[in-house]
């Protein structure tokens, strides 16, 4: 059965291997980017471009150019992350990654709401940096604080809309090999997807609100 699948941040990375992996597989995926690449127009999907998850005003308009009166799956996989370490800590880098990674999801996914029913699943793109229980290294605190940030958001979002039966999950890729960690990591962008993929597709409301590796492997808090 054919799923109407909506990624937000899908011009590159991740994003870009979940819209490439659910078209191979005959669904209909709407890509939300703020601009679109030469790879991503190359795949069969409608592209929706000029979309800032920090402006609500912004992501209010994508419910307006869907062509689609529901959604089956929406993956929230925008964010950012600019290193840094104590005790150069920059606050307003700080505000920024809170703003696109732990608020922009909020954003969309309520701007989004109204196109969910019964049975469709929330992916939201965390990191299992957010995890305070793993966390052995410190570094990279803008990044840390909004993906624990959006743990909780998600864990808040997964019980609100039980209701409604929507589940949520809050997926680790693992270290995957991207523009955002500069090429460095474990695994290839596809190789996570495929992984990321086959846990939404396990995710019920059974599972909801939980927090999982690309491998399965369910992460601590």
């Amino acid at each position: 059965m054919s799923l109407n699948v909506v990624v937000i941040g899908a011009n590159r990375g991740i994003g870009l291997e979940f819209c490439k992996q659910y078209v191979s597989s005959g669904n209909h995926v709407t890509a939300v980017c703020r601009q679109a690449s030469s790879e991503l127009n190359a795949i069969n999907c409608d592209v929706i471009e000029n979309i800032d998850v920090t402006d609500q005003a912004s992501v209010n308009t994508i419910a307006e150019q869907l062509n689609i009166k529901h959604i089956d799956i929406l993956i929230h996989n925008s964010g950012i992350l600019h290193s840094d370490s104590y005790p150069n800590v920059s606050l307003d880098e700080m505000k920024l990654h809170f703003d696109v990674n732990t608020l922009g999801p909020l954003r969309t996914i309520q701007a989004l709401e109204s196109r969910l029913k019964a049975g469709s699943k929330v992916g939201i793109v965390s990191s299992r940096v957010g995890s305070i229980d793993d966390n052995t290294s410190s570094n990279n605190y803008a990044y840390r604080v909004s993906k624990t940030a959006v743990n909780m958001l998600g864990k808040c979002l997964s019980i609100d809309l039980a209701p409604k039966k929507i589940a949520l999950a809050l997926l680790h890729p693992g270290y995957v090999r991207t523009d955002m960690t500069h090429g460095n990591g474990l695994i290839e962008a596809d190789e996570a997807a495929v992984g990321l993929i086959t846990q939404m597709q396990k995710l019920d409301m059974s599972s909801t609100g939980m927090f999982v590796h690309t491998s399965g492997e369910r992460l601590t808090w």
